[in-house]
C-alpha cells in the first residue's frame, strides 16, 4: 500500500471565510480530517462526506488528546495510504505545536505539507478594530505565549527587554495569567497608562472586547475567559475609530434559516457577511421522486415541447441530470423557450450552458406568468418538471389560455430527520430572527416544531419572509411576519433583516 501524506494546515482565527484556497481544496479531498476543538464546524462541512472525523479534544478537557497520541494518529493514518488534514486552528507554526506534529512525521519518514493559516495574532486585533502597527505609533511587534510565569528564574522570554521596547505586543493564552503578566510589565518600566486591550472569540459574531490600560486590562477582563487575546500597545487605542465588525448591520444577532442543508450556503454567506451568527435548521429534505419514469419519458419527448418552465433550482438541477443520464445536453434544448422563475434557478440552468429565455420581474409564479405575455398559446406545449407538491396556479392558467401543459415530478421535499433533542438545542437560546424562503419551509417548521408550539416558540422572533406567497402562508400557521423581502432573493431576504434591525437600533 502506497503511504499517505499529511497537510498541516491552518483554519484561521474563527471566521471560516478566513480559511485559504489552498486549505480549502485540501480539505475538500482529504481522507480524513485530525481538527482541534476551536475550529470552526463550519469548516467541517466541506470535507468529504465519506471523510472520517476525528476531533482531538478541548485543552483541559478530560477527552484531549495528548500531543504524543495526535503525533502517533497523523503517522498511523498517513501509514494507511490516506490523505490527512491535519486542520489547526490559526497558523500552525504560529503557537499552534505545528513545529512539533511536523518534526514528528519527519522522524517517521511521512511525507508532509504546512499550509500556513491567518494567525489570531493579526486577525484578531484587526476584527477588534486595531492594528498592530502603524506608521505614526510603531514599526514592531511581538507575539508572546502568555502563558508562562513571568517571575520563575529559566524564563525564555525577557519580560524586561519587552517593557521597555515601544512595540506592540500581542498575547496568546494569556488570561490565567495576566494579572501577573501586566504587573510584571509594569514593574520593569511599562507606563501604566499603555492602551491595551482583550478580545474574546475574536473574528466570530460572539466577538466581545474589553479596553483599558495596562494597569487597569487586568481586573477590566477578570470575567473573560479562553479563547482571548491581549493587545499591549499604542495602537489599541485607535480600536474607537476603527471598530469595523462590531458596527455590522447584524453583529451579534442569532439568525436561524430553514432551508436544506444543501441549499443554505448564499443567504448563510449574506447574512454572515452582514455579522450574524447564523444557525442552520432545516426544515426540508430533498429525495429524489418515487419514480424517475415520467421525467424520463417527457426528456424523451423534448421534440413535442414549446416551452420548458422551471419553478426551482432544484427543479432544474434533477431535470439536468436525468437529461444527462439519457445521453442529452444543452443542445438537445434547442428550439425550446427557457423559463426561470428567479435568478437562482436561471443560475441553475447557466451552470449547464443554457441561456434562460424568460424571467420574471417578480420572482414568483405570478411574475412567470405576467413573463410569457398576452399572446396566444393555443396549440403550445408546456413541460414544467417540479416538486411533488407544489402551486398550481402556472399550469391551470396557461391550461386556461389553451395551453397543453405536462407537469411531471423531479423531486419531492420531506421532512429532515432532525431530532427533538437537536431541535431544542439548535433554539436555544433562541434566535434574534428566523427566516422563510418558501412555503414548505414555513409548514415543515411548524410540523417539527408542532404547530400550536409555533407561535410560543417564536414569541419575540423576527419572523422573516423571502415572498407574499410565503407570508401568507405563515400567517394561516398563526404567525406574524415581521419582515418581507422587496425582492425574492436571499441577498434581497438579508438586506430585508438588516434594515430591520437598523431600524429597531435607530
Amino acid at each position: 500500500m502506497a503511504q499517505g501524506k499529511v497537510y498541516l494546515v491552518g483554519a484561521g482565527p474563527g471566521d471560516p471565510g478566513l480559511l485559504t484556497l489552498k486549505g480549502k481544496q485540501i480539505l475538500e479531498r482529504a481522507d480524513c480530517v485530525v481538527h482541534d476543538f476551536l475550529v470552526n464546524p463550519a469548516l467541517l462541512r466541506l470535507a468529504r462526506a465519506d471523510a472520517e472525523r476525528i476531533g482531538v479534544g478541548r485543552r483541559g478537557s478530560p477527552d484531549r488528546m495528548r500531543q504524543t497520541a495526535i503525533n502517533q494518529l497523523l503517522v498511523d493514518r498517513a501509514r494507511a495510504g490516506r490523505i490527512v488534514c491535519r486542520l489547526k486552528g490559526g497558523d500552525p507554526f504560529v503557537f499552534g505545536r505545528g513545529g512539533e506534529e511536523a518534526q514528528a512525521l519527519a522522524d517517521k519518514g511521512i511525507e508532509f505539507e504546512i499550509v500556513p493559516g491567518v494567525s489570531a495574532g493579526n486577525a484578531v486585533p484587526a476584527y477588534a478594530g486595531i492594528p498592530i502597527t502603524h506608521r505614526d505609533l510603531t514599526s514592531t511587534v511581538t507575539f508572546i505565549a502568555g502563558h508562562e510565569d513571568p517571575e520563575k528564574q529559566s524564563s525564555r522570554i525577557d519580560w524586561a527587554q519587552l517593557a521597555t521596547c515601544p512595540g506592540t505586543l500581542v498575547l496568546f493564552m494569556s488570561v490565567r495569567n495576566l494579572p501577573r503578566l501586566t504587573q510584571a510589565l509594569i514593574e520593569r518600566g511599562r507606563p501604566p497608562a499603555t492602551p491595551a486591550a482583550v478580545i474574546q472569540w475574536g473574528s466570530l459574531p460572539g466577538q466581545k472586547v474589553i479596553e483599558g490600560t495596562l494597569a487597569d486590562i487586568a481586573s477590566r477582563a477578570s470575567g473573560i475567559s479562553t479563547p482571548a487575546i491581549a493587545v499591549i500597545g499604542e495602537v489599541a487605542g485607535l480600536r474607537k475609530n476603527l471598530n469595523w465588525f462590531e458596527h455590522l448591520p447584524l453583529f451579534g444577532k442569532r439568525i436561524a434559516i430553514t432551508r436544506t442543508r444543501e441549499q443554505a450556503s448564499v443567504l448563510r454567506e449574506e447574512l454572515a457577511a452582514l455579522g450574524a451568527e447564523v444557525i442552520e435548521i432545516p426544515t426540508i429534505a430533498i429525495r429524489p421522486p418515487d419514480s424517475w419514469e415520467p421525467l424520463d419519458s417527457a426528456i424523451r419527448r423534448l421534440e413535442e415541447f414549446h416551452y420548458l418552465l422551471a419553478t426551482s433550482a432544484n427543479g432544474v438541477s434533477n431535470f439536468l441530470a436525468r437529461l444527462a443520464a439519457s445521453g442529452g445536453d444543452s443542445r438537445s434544448l434547442k428550439g425550446l423557450t427557457i423559463g426561470a422563475i428567479g435568478p437562482a434557478t436561471a443560475a441553475e440552468f447557466a451552470r449547464a450552458g443554457v441561456k434562460v429565455d424568460l424571467m420574471p420581474k417578480e420572482y414568483a409564479a405570478e411574475g412567470l406568468l405576467a413573463a410569457l405575455g398576452d399572446g396566444d398559446l393555443r396549440g403550445k406545449a408546456f413541460l414544467i418538471p417540479r416538486a411533488r407538491v407544489a402551486r398550481d396556479l402556472v399550469p391551470r392558467a396557461l391550461e386556461d389560455r389553451g395551453a397543453r401543459v405536462e407537469v411531471v415530478e423531479a423531486y419531492q421535499t420531506v421532512l429532515p430527520d432532525l431530532s427533538p433533542q437537536e431541535l431544542a438545542r439548535l433554539l436555544n437560546p433562541p434566535p434574534d430572527a428566523i427566516t422563510f424562503t418558501s412555503s414548505s419551509t414555513a409548514t415543515n417548521f411548524a410540523k417539527l416544531v408542532g404547530e400550536d408550539r409555533a407561535l410560543e416558540i417564536l414569541h419575540g422572533v423576527v419572523i422573516a419572509s423571502i415572498g407574499p406567497i410565503t407570508s401568507a402562508t405563515l400567517r394561516k400557521l398563526g404567525l406574524s411576519v415581521t419582515v418581507e423581502a422587496e425582492e425574492a432573493t436571499m441577498a434581497g431576504l438579508a438586506r430585508a433583516i438588516a434594515n430591520e434591525f437598523r431600524n429597531v437600533k435607530g
